[in-house]
């Protein structure tokens, strides 16, 4: 249970820094408002959903202790501390403005827009793998690995409606806005921490 939280906080943390997946959201809950958005939602949904299938079924046929193995989690490991340095360089540096709309969006054109934008995106891959990889050096049960992913499909639209219901709200804007420098370094903090126990526990196998 402790090792749930730990990657449902990870993961959520990563979630709540803005990137292309935050912004087209946003672009299209405030030129359309939250009921435009919901296609774009799903779309960046339904990737997320493929992303985390790949990585953690992947790495479910590798062999404990091979080359192949290692060289994922490893790899895992640098993209995570390279993600909190990021994190923490560009903290507060993010902005909310409003982005103008181009032509009349409707919903399967936002849920197309949300999957290519989501799924054309390398970070959103290389992080699942990375969460992938901590989980695996852990030898969580199947039924564990099951729950983390519908976990973080489950996370990944809930936040995304969220931020297309509250990014109308001016004042809901500008709180976040005000809170997003602290919110980014705690997720710089948090991404570096993983890296760091996933290369514990690779130094300590190693030993």
């Amino acid at each position: 249970m402790q090792d749930f939280f730990f990657i449902a906080a990870a993961h959520f943390l990563a979630l709540l820094s803005p990137g292309p997946d935050f912004f087209l959201v946003a672009r299209s809950a405030l030129a359309h408002g939250w009921r435009g958005a919901v296609g774009a939602c799903l779309g960046i949904t339904v990737a997320n959903g493929v992303f985390i299938v790949a990585a953690f079924g992947g790495l479910s046929v590798l062999e404990a202790g091979s080359k192949a193995f290692m060289t994922v989690q490893l790899a895992g490991c640098v993209y995570l501390l390279y993600l909190g340095w990021l994190f923490l360089r560009h903290a507060g540096k993010s902005s909310l403005g409003a982005m103008p709309a181009t032509g009349q969006a409707h919903w399967r054109g936002g849920l197309l827009m949300g999957f290519a934008s989501a799924i054309l995106n390398p970070k959103n891959a290389l992080f699942y793998v990375s969460l992938a990889s901590v989980v695996a050096s852990r030898h969580t049960s199947s039924g564990w690995v099951v729950l983390y992913g519908v976990w973080m499909v489950c996370a990944v639209l809930a936040w995304d409606m969220a931020v297309a219901l509250a990014i109308g709200n001016a004042m809901l804007r500008q709180r976040f806005a005000r809170a997003l420098p602290a919110l980014e370094r705690l997720s710089g903090i948090m991404l570096i921490l993983l890296a760091a126990a996933l290369l514990a526990h690779l130094a300590s196998g190693t030993a």
